[in-house]
C-alpha cells in the first residue's frame, strides 16, 4: 500500500506540473495575442473654427435664437462631432459666443483634409437688439442693424459702423488698411477736403538697434497715396514719389490743384527704390 501511494503522489504531481505548464503557455499565448500591433485610434481634440471659418449667422424669428454657419474638417471618414455652440460672459454691448467641436483633423492620418458647411445653434437669454455678436476670439462680430433678416451683417475690420469718409484720423486709419500697408506703418501728413485725400506714410526699416542717432536703425521706406472718397470710405486710385500736380492729375484730371500743388517730392529715404505704380 505504501508503494502504491507513492507512486499515486509522484503521478498527481507530474499531473500538477503538466498542468502548470500549460496553463502558462496559454497565458503566454493569451499575453502574446494582446502585445500584437493594432491599429492605433486617432486623437479626437477638441478645436474651434478660426474667425475666416465663420461664414455667417441667423437670427430667429424669436430675436433670441442665433444660427451660427461655420466651415468644419471633412474627409471619407466622420470628422466631426459634438460641434456646438456656447454662451460666454457679456462684454459691454456685446453678446459672446464661442463655437467648439471635436475633431482628430489635427492627425494628418486622418483624412479631414477637406471642408464642408455645418450649423451650431445657441439661444440667447433675450433679445440680441442693438448688441453685436462676436463668435470666437478673436472674433467675427455679427450686427442686425443694416442686416437683411434673417441673416446678421457681419462686420469689417473698422467694426460695425465704420468712421464715415472726411478728413478724421479713424477715416485716415481706414484708408492706411486700404492700401495693406506694412505693421506698424505710421502718417507723415494728410492733405485732405472730405471728397479727396492724399496719404504719405512710412515705416522703419534696417536693422534693430538702440541708438536712435544711428541713420542705419531710423531708415524709413514710404509711399504717397491718393484717394478719392467712396461709399465704403477713402479709394486709393493712385501712387507716386513725385511733387506737384502733373502725375495725379494726368491719372485723376479732377484731383483738386489745392491739395497737389504744395506737395514736395518725397525724400530718396522716405520712399521705395522700385517705380512708382498705380
Amino acid at each position: 500500500m505504501r508503494s502504491g501511494s507513492t507512486r499515486g503522489a509522484v503521478l498527481a504531481a507530474l499531473l500538477c506540473a503538466v498542468a502548470v505548464l500549460l496553463l502558462g503557455a496559454c497565458g503566454r499565448e493569451e499575453a502574446g495575442r494582446e502585445t500584437e500591433p493594432s491599429a492605433t485610434a486617432l486623437p479626437w481634440t477638441l478645436s474651434a473654427p478660426t474667425r475666416s471659418q465663420i461664414t455667417g449667422a441667423e437670427l430667429g424669428t424669436d430675436q433670441r435664437t442665433v444660427t451660427i454657419t461655420v466651415e468644419v474638417p471633412s474627409g471619407p471618414n466622420p470628422c466631426v462631432r459634438d460641434l456646438k455652440a456656447n454662451l460666454t460672459e457679456p462684454v459691454g454691448n456685446t453678446v459672446p459666443v464661442q463655437v467648439t467641436f471635436v475633431s482628430p483633423s489635427g492627425d494628418r492620418g486622418s483624412g479631414c483634409s477637406r471642408t464642408a458647411t455645418a450649423r451650431a445653434r445657441v439661444k440667447l437669454p433675450e433679445p440680441l437688439g442693438e448688441r453685436e455678436l462676436v463668435v470666437g476670439y478673436p472674433g467675427a462680430v455679427f450686427t442686425a442693424e443694416g442686416a437683411r433678416p434673417p441673416a446678421l451683417r457681419l462686420c469689417g475690420d473698422l467694426g460695425c459702423t465704420p468712421p464715415a469718409t472726411g478728413c478724421t484720423t479713424g477715416s485716415y486709419e481706414q484708408a492706411v488698411k486700404a492700401v495693406n500697408a506694412p505693421a506698424h506703418t505710421f502718417r507723415n501728413a494728410e492733405h485732405c477736403d472730405g471728397k479727396w485725400l492724399v496719404l504719405d506714410i512710412s515705416w522703419r526699416t534696417g536693422p534693430a538697434c538702440d541708438d536712435p542717432a544711428d541713420s542705419a536703425c531710423t531708415s524709413q521706406l514710404g509711399d504717397r497715396w491718393f484717394y478719392k472718397a467712396g461709399e465704403a470710405g477713402w479709394e486709393p486710385f493712385f501712387r507716386t514719389a513725385t511733387g506737384g500736380c502733373q502725375a495725379v492729375q494726368d491719372r485723376e484730371p479732377a484731383f483738386p490743384t489745392p491739395l497737389c500743388a504744395p506737395l514736395e517730392p518725397l525724400s530718396p529715404s522716405l520712399h521705395p527704390t522700385h517705380s512708382p505704380s498705380s
